[in-house]
């Protein structure tokens, strides 16, 4: 569990970054527009990119806490053990999603945007570095669920 706890100790600290310079981002945007008359022209795309990274990045570290949204009216009616095979199924469910919509198809959408030569309009950073994070929390998720899985 050493792993896990690295893992979701940098992912932590990551997302707390990103938030931070969400709200200096969004701070400099809105005082920019009102108190220079002169908005700034990147802040708007910045923000949009920053929150993409901290819900993608901030499902994947809920995930492993095991702290996500779940309706456990049905579960809690059955016996013991099969609650615990119904929670390996969601896992394994998840654990399927992820690969497919999220490992292998934001790999494609990141493989896409970089051979398409993609930017953005307004940081011109590759579209490819702002999709990067869908595998990357794909991955994640299916750590943490496997570890999950192994546990129990």
């Amino acid at each position: 569990m050493e792993l896990r706890n690295k893992i979701d100790k940098i992912l932590g600290n990551l997302l707390i970054v990103i938030m931070g310079v969400m709200v200096l981002n969004v701070l400099w945007q809105v005082f920019s527009r009102y108190f220079l008359g002169a908005p700034s022209s990147f802040t708007d795309e910045l923000a949009r990119y920053l929150m993409i990274w901290v819900g993608v990045l901030g499902a994947a570290y809920v995930s492993g806490k095991n702290k996500h949204v779940a309706i456990d009216v049905l579960p809690a009616k059955f016996s013991k053990k099969v609650q615990k095979r119904l929670k390996v199924t969601v896992q394994v469910l998840i654990i399927l999603f992820c690969l497919f919509a999220l490992v292998i198809g934001g790999a494609r959408l990141v493989f896409i945007t970089y051979v398409l030569k993609q930017y953005s309009p307004a940081l011109q950073v590759p579209l490819a570095a702002v999709y990067i994070v869908l595998p990357i929390s794909g991955i994640l998720i299916i750590y943490y669920k496997t570890s999950d899985i192994l546990k129990n």
